[in-house]
Parts: structure tokens; sequence; C-alpha cells
């Protein structure tokens, strides 16, 4: 018996399909339903890895969290990472398979993924009760419908009724529900069942006849309008938000354990990947956690991050370029707090040896770390578990460098001279012991009198952040319309909207 299924589709980028997607997850899962999420195709620098070693969006993978199962493969095929203005590294079912420009990919090879796509689909309805695949962009970007797999390409392939979110606070929500049914082809539109109005400021019955109109010229009805609500998200695709902040800075209210705040300084690197990792200092209390990208803002910082990059060269270069590098050095130099994780790590080391991602061959580093990176084809995707300053320690691995580590202390799979320390490890710092202990010595080495909080959850505070998205749903959505849907399909006898998609 196959399962049911939705598609959350959206009006444009960011309009909120992640989260509304991970809120019906949530709501679905406290009611006893066995759900899944899904999404055909991703286009993220933040991806996490599964138990059994494979690579996908991290927010297929807090979604996953939201349906209390554990994520695999299956729910995210195809993710692409880029790696510059004109091309991505696509992986598939978990690996990479190449690089391919944007013109090569949606030339041919993306519309010859889409029976995987499908197969995978299919395999998860035929497992759970319940499927709800997030779309990407919007459904109506008419340039890209012909070998669309992940709007309605899968929606039609899967016979999946769709959901369109849109982002009031934009501005123009009614425009953009008319527009994006309006350009659709009549075998698409029948399958739009109606809108969710996201991110709504102020009194719902001055919304209320907008929506009436709006049913009028469609033949579709709104299913629910969410509340703006400060602080909400999941792990990030992109952009430079982090995802946990806001909430934590909202739900927190107690002061500073010790007198003083920490100051954490994050290098705005170009490719930048795995940003989420800072979210795990920006939830204890009294941490102030911001990007730079610029060397005076280095000055006052009691910790500096350089974070993940698929782009380890480039990544050296603009640092170099905006005078970050010295400053790193020198600071490195003063004994003060730096972290490198990933590609930051590397950053750090003696040099990079790179025939793979940017293949420019012997590249200098900055030198503060004794390590050597050459890069390999192969991709390492792992998930290890080790022990650090004491405390337990949980992480993952996505990189193409091969670290050789000659000299300083162990820490993790990498080393520290002094207050620098560097790490393959992504997550390690979602880690509540081994958090604690590094921001107690980053605050003995910082001078501050600054104490991690004792009682700080990390993984509580991610359920916190899903059982909010799960209450937006069931508090402000047609939950029994929602679940007609997703058991149902499309109501039958939508009208068409003219003009349809052109020819």
């Amino acid at each position: 018996m196959t399962g049911g299924g939705l598609l959350v589709a959206g009006t444009t980028s960011d309009a909120g399909k992640s989260v509304v997607t991970a809120g019906i997850c949530r709501w679905l899962v406290r009611q006893g339903v066995k759900v899944a999420p899904f999404k055909a195709q991703n286009m993220s620098l933040n991806s996490f890895v599964t138990r059994e070693g494979a690579e996908i969006g991290r927010a297929q993978a807090m979604q996953a969290q939201a349906c209390r199962v554990e994520p695999t493969a299956r729910m995210n095929p195809v993710l692409l990472k880029p790696g510059g203005e004109q091309s991505s590294q696509v992986v598939l079912l978990g690996k990479p398979v190449g690089e391919l420009s944007a013109r090569g990919y949606h030339g041919g090879r993306q519309r010859r993924l889409l029976g995987t796509v499908l197969d995978c689909l299919a395999e998860l309805r035929g497992t759970y009760d319940a499927v709800i695949c997030e779309g990407a962009g919007s459904p109506a970007e008419i340039n890209l419908r012909r070998t669309d797999i992940v709007n309605m390409g899968v929606a039609r392939g899967a016979r999946l009724p769709v959901l369109v979110v849109g982002d009031i606070d934009r501005g123009g929500v009614f425009a953009s529900f008319f527009g994006t049914v309006a350009l659709l082809s009549p075998a698409d539109q029948e399958l739009v069942a109606g809108f969710l109005v996201n991110k709504f400021r102020g009194d719902v019955s001055l919304l209320e006849p907008g929506l009436d109109m709006l049913r009028g010229l469609t033949g579709r009805r709104t299913y629910g309008v969410l509340p703006y609500r400060h602080g909400l998200g999941i792990d990030e695709e992109d952009g430079l938000r982090v995802s946990l902040r806001g909430t934590v800075r909202e739900s927190n209210v107690a002061p500073p354990v010790g007198e003083d705040v920490l100051r954490v300084a994050v290098c705005a690197v170009p490719l930048m990947s795995n940003f989420t990792d800072v979210d795990a200092l920006a939830a204890e209390p009294g941490v102030v956690v911001r990007f730079v990208d610029r060397p005076e803002e280095l000055a006052d910082a009691d910790l500096v991050v350089v974070p993940g990059t698929r782009g380890t060269v480039r990544a050296l270069e603009w640092l170099r370029e905006r005078g970050l590098a010295e400053a790193l050095v020198r600071r490195a130099a003063e004994g003060r707090p730096v972290l490198g994780v990933c590609g930051g790590f590397q950053v750090l080391g003696e040099r990079v040896e790179d025939e793979v991602e940017s293949r420019r061959g012997l590249v200098d580093g900055l030198g503060v770390l004794p390590v050597r990176v050459r890069f390999a084809r192969e991709k390492t995707l792992t998930r290890p578990v080790g022990e650090a300053l004491g405390e337990r320690v949980e992480g993952y691995e996505i990189h193409h460098g091969v670290a050789t580590v000659e000299g300083g202390a162990p820490f993790l799979d990498g080393c520290r001279v002094g207050q620098t320390w560097g790490t393959h490890w992504h997550g390690s710092l979602e880690s509540d012991g081994f958090r604690r202990a590094f921001l107690r010595e980053v605050a003995d080495a910082a001078g501050r009198r600054f104490v991690p909080a004792p009682d700080t959850s990390f993984a509580a505070l991610r359920e916190e952040q899903l059982d909010r998205l799960g209450d937006l749903i069931e508090q402000h959505a047609d939950t029994d319309a929602l679940w007609r849907l997703i058991e149902s399909g499309a109501p039958p006898g939508l009208p068409f909207i003219p003009p349809g998609a052109p020819a």
C-alpha cells in the first residue's frame, strides 16, 4: 500500500518551505502518523552525513528529526554543492558523482535523474504512512520546467497534491499565489490544491476578504495563515542566518552565568559550508556570535572561528586579500583562541596540495598549525565518535582534504598549538560537555570571567524548536483539511487559470 503524500512548494525561494515541511512533519508524528521528509533535489553547502555514510542536505536531516526517524539518502537523492558561479558538485544518493556546470546539468543530466528521484519517493511511500515533500525555488520557473525534478516534475510523476506557501512579509502575496498557478500548464494546475500564508503580522480578519477573493479567482482555498514568529527556522540551506540563535535569545532570558559575555567572530569565507556548527555556541547564555569580513572585527573577539568551505584555496586568497590572514597569524602567535573547522582547519595548516577542488596544485596555508593537506578525489563521509578535553564528542566529516598532522597536541582528528585548534569534525560543539569544556578554555585564555551554563542541552533546544513548528501548524492551519489532502490527493475539478504555461 502506498502512503499519502504532499508537496510543499513556494512562491519564491525562502518563502518558508523548509519550516512548513518540518512543522507538518512534527504535527503528524505527534498524531501517531509514521512520516518521512523528502526533497528530490537540494542546492546547499550545509550538509549532513547519515549513519550509512551518505551526504544529504541539513534541512532534510532536521526534517527527519522532526519526524523522529533516522535520515537516509532516499530523503534527499540529489544534492548540488556550489563550487562557484557556474558549477556545482553533484551528489547522487549520498555520494559525489562529478562536477557539472548549470548549463550541463539543466541541459539534460537533471531530467535523467527523475527516475531515481521517483524510485526513492516510491520506496519511502511504501514504508511510511505519509511523505511530506519540499519543493525548491518556485514551481512557476517556466524556463526550467522541462527538466524540473523537484517541483511539478515530481508532483506529476508521483501524483502529489501541491500546497503553495507564500511569505506575506515580503508583500505581494496575492499576486504571487495567483501568478504561480496561472503560469502552470493545465496538467500541473490540476495538482495545485491551495495556499498557505506564512509570516503574517496583525489581525487575520483583515486578511480574510483577500483570501475569499483569491478563492473566487482561482477556485482554490487557503489552508492556513501562519503568524510571524521570531527565531523560527531549521538548519539553513544557504544565506548567513544562524538558525537557532534568534530562538535562543528569545527563549533564554537568563543573564550569563559568569560576569562576562564571550564574543565569537566567524570569518565569512567564500563558499562557506556548514556554518551551522556555530549554532551550538550561540545557544549558550552569554555567548555572542557574529559573522565578520574585516580584520578590525577580530580585535575584540574572544574566539575566532574559521568555518568550513567548499573552496579552501579560494578562502585562503580571500583571507589574504582582506587582511584577515595576517590578523589570524598574529592572533595565533599571541595565544588568542582560534578554531578552524574542516576547510578552516585546512586553511590554518602549512600547505594545501589541491588537484581536485581548485586544481591549483601546491598552495601555502597560514602556517599556524603543523598540518599538510592533500586533496583526494574520494570524499571522506563519516560519523566519528571520540574524546577531547575529557569529554565524549560526536561529529561528522565531509571533506576531500586528507590532513597529515606533524606536531602539536592531539585534538579530535586534528591538533592544537597553544590556543589554536583545528579539526575536520563538524558538529562537535553540539556535544554539551565538550562545548562547555572548550568554552572554559577559551574564557581562561581570553581573560574573561565567563562561565558556561551547566544545563544547556543543544539537543533539547532543537526539539523545542521543532515542537514550536508543530504547534504553528496545529494552531493556525486547517489540519483536518491538510490530512485529507495528504491522504486523498488534490480535490477533483480544480479550475484552469489562464494563460497557463507558455508553449
